[in-house]
């Protein structure tokens, strides 16, 4: 194919979901031109994929478009808890949780917490937000083909609306086309894993009088368990419109057709214990749950990411959640890569990182729907029989062993049966309130665009000093703060004022440094003071981006 080419940008992302729109999202807040191109006409109508997890939240909160995410979640911002219940009429059934943090707890690890908005709902605050911050995103656009060779990718790209074609060529392509990914078979990547888990048919409904018969039980979701007539059901708006999935069995030779209106209308009134129930449906779309990880997450310049990379059971939403998260690892190294201040085999610990972490999720993830009963899920021995527990621990504990990381365990594992966040490599960083110019900010909140250094402004060790050079001589995108300088301890954040409280919330000492990278993990930590502090840093780097 000839290098000559329509349009040129640095990345080019094929899928325009909630995992390629966060990649959007994510490369316009570090300043890179790209491209999206989506088959489909615009975002997602279905509300589906609507547990956005902590660590989301975070990112969405350094990006800027966190507060509007909230406000499109405003409908069901007292939605909580999962109920298990025969039927909704009456009083019978149990809550499997009724709230996610109910004691507060969470605070002490994030400032910010889970969110529930649905995906029709999510992706065009997204959009608006990538599109904010120069974005060229191409609805009706589908990619047709790609070769790639030692300098970028070239792309064919059909407009569906005029059906001309063009070519892009990129640096970069990342690849966030879902389950099926074209992009993923073209490169010959395969999975492994269970596999097919269950099957749904998922069903949007309008109904005026469910809200009568749902009461005061305001759920995130409710796994109806009757004999006759199972499913999950979903509030839309907590008034008339609704979600209900329906165990659909392929396995035993039922046909998606056979799932009529009239079918699924008598199957709700049964699974709600209504049988006069005005059921009025909207919409309908099937759907497969899936354990699966590729087996590589990239192949030359093409990276996969969310769905393409991995499926996981929708109990606890961590696939959408774990694929935002590949994309927020990967656009800080693309950026990194093509700013010039990190080698090319810093992508490579793209893999190393997130592919251990999707494994141990998506096990995670089957665990949890064995736990919690999901209609139409009948495990096969094995599957969903690893660690259960609580899904903090998953959510925001989890740490890379492996990749860009200066003095980690290698033999940790990727997620800890404990919660533990206290500034080891490969772990988040931890979260402590400060202030910096008067505003009242987290520690979270400095990690986006450039590696951190944090010292301590009583210190004599020179760790400040030496990253300020660092970063002048050698131009790695590198900031440095002093707690108790820059940076001072906010009266009401928990840290009641006192100096060392940062170095122990990170596992050091006074005279101690924690170097944090764009995506908020720890990259490395020093317990004191170093000889020669800049050819110390230097060295660390270096080695962290692969420039050495």
């Amino acid at each position: 194919m000839r290098q000559e080419a329509d349009h040129r940008v640095p990345v080019l992302i094929v899928g325009g979901s909630l995992v390629g729109l966060s990649t959007s999202l994510f490369l316009g807040r570090h300043g890179v031109p790209h491209m999206l191109v989506e088959r489909h006409s615009g975002t997602s109508i279905h509300p589906r994929g609507r547990g956005n997890n902590v660590r989301t939240m975070e990112l969405f909160r350094v990006a800027g478009v966190e507060p509007d995410i909230k406000t499109a979640a405003s409908l069901l911002a007292d939605n909580h808890g999962i109920l298990q219940t025969p039927t909704l009429a009456g009083e019978a059934g149990e809550w499997l949780f009724k709230h996610i943090d109910p004691d507060g707890g969470l605070a002490r690890f994030s400032p910010t917490s889970w969110c529930l908005c649905s995906q029709n709902d999510l992706e065009p605050e997204l959009l608006r937000g990538a599109r904010k911050l120069g974005g060229d995103l191409r609805y009706s656009h589908e990619m047709e083909s790609f070769e790639q060779d030692g300098e970028g990718v070239t792309a064919v790209v059909r407009d569906r609306g005029t059906d001309d074609r063009y070519t892009v060529r990129a640096d970069y392509l990342v690849a966030a086309d879902g389950p099926r990914s074209p992009v993923r078979r073209r490169l010959g990547i395969g999975h492994s894993g269970p596999g097919d888990l269950f099957a749904n048919v998922s069903v949007t409904f309008r109904s005026k009088l469910l809200a009568e018969v749902v009461g005061e039980r305001r759920f995130i979701c409710c796994y109806l368990t009757g004999p006759d007539a199972d499913g999950a059901l979903l509030p839309v708006d907590n008034k008339e419109h609704w979600v209900f999935h329906a165990p659909w069995h392929p396995e035993r030779g039922e046909r998606l057709e056979e799932f009529t209106e009239d079918r699924i209308q008598r199957h709700i009134r049964r699974a709600i214990g209504a049988p006069d129930l005005d059921v009025e449906i909207t919409g309908k779309a099937s759907w497969r749950a899936a354990e699966r990880v590729a087996d590589r997450y990239s192949a030359g310049r093409v990276f996969l990411a969310g769905d393409s990379a991995h499926e996981m059971s929708p109990t606890g939403a961590f696939g959408s959640n774990t694929g935002i998260q590949d994309a927020h690892n990967l656009v800080w190294k693309l950026a990194a890569v093509l700013g010039g201040w990190a080698g090319p085999g810093l992508l490579e610990t793209y893999d190393t990182e997130r592919r251990p972490v999707a494994t141990a999720t998506s096990a995670r993830a089957s665990a949890r729907s064995v736990e919690h009963s999901h209609p139409g899920f009948a495990p096969a021995p094995g599957i969903g029989g690893g660690r259960r527990g609580g899904i903090l621990n998953v959510v925001l504990g989890y740490r890379y062993p492996r990749g860009a990381v200066v003095g980690a365990d290698p033999d940790q594992e990727v997620v800890p049966e404990t919660m533990r966040l206290t500034g080891e490599p490969g772990s988040r960083a931890p979260h402590l309130w400060l202030r910096r110019g008067g505003e009242r900010i987290s520690t979270l909140d400095l990690y986006e665009r450039s590696l951190v250094l944090l010292s301590d402004a009583r210190s004599t060790a020179g760790w400040h000093t030496a990253a300020l050079r660092l970063a002048e001589r050698d131009g790695v995108r590198l900031d440095s703060y002093r707690v108790g300088a820059e940076l001072t301890y906010d009266p009401h954040g928990g840290a009641d004022g006192a100096a060392p409280d940062w170095a122990r919330a990170h596992g050091t000492t006074a005279d101690g440094a924690v170097l944090v990278r764009p995506d908020g993990f720890v990259a490395w930590r020093a317990a004191a003071a170093a000889p020669d502090p800049e050819a110390t840093l230097r060295q660390v780097v270096r080695t962290l981006l692969r420039t050495a």
